[in-house]
């Protein structure tokens, strides 16, 4: 059983900066794929940004250019930074891992 934990979201004015953190505990040995998804009110879950273990990416066309992921495999951590917000990124964003594992979610809201 893996457990994902996500932190670091919250209100920002348009234009502004978050960072998103998602810790894994568990049975974390093995996890090779880590993935931010969003899900908007009304909207169908969407991804975001997919990283490999060993560090291959692919995002969204939507935010290609102003949001980048990492992780840090020592610590099962991966990362969602956020620049340039657009109301339009306010939603639910949640921490995958390996597609079948899920976090509670963390509230975004980018205010105009």
């Amino acid at each position: 059983q893996v457990q994902l934990v996500e932190s670091g979201g919250g209100l920002v004015q348009a234009g502004g900066s978050l960072r998103l953190s998602c810790a894994a505990a568990g049975s974390t040995f093995g996890i090779d794929a880590m993935a931010w998804y969003r899900q908007a009110p009304g909207k169908q879950r969407e991804l975001v940004a997919h990283i490999t273990r060993g560090g291959r990416t692919n995002y969204a066309d939507s935010v290609k250019g102003r949001f980048t992921i990492s992780r840090d495999n020592a610590k099962n951590t991966v990362f969602l930074q956020m620049n340039s917000l657009k109301p339009e990124d306010t939603a639910v964003y949640y921490c995958n891992a390996d597609v079948m594992h899920w976090g509670q979610g963390t509230q975004v809201t980018v205010s105009s």
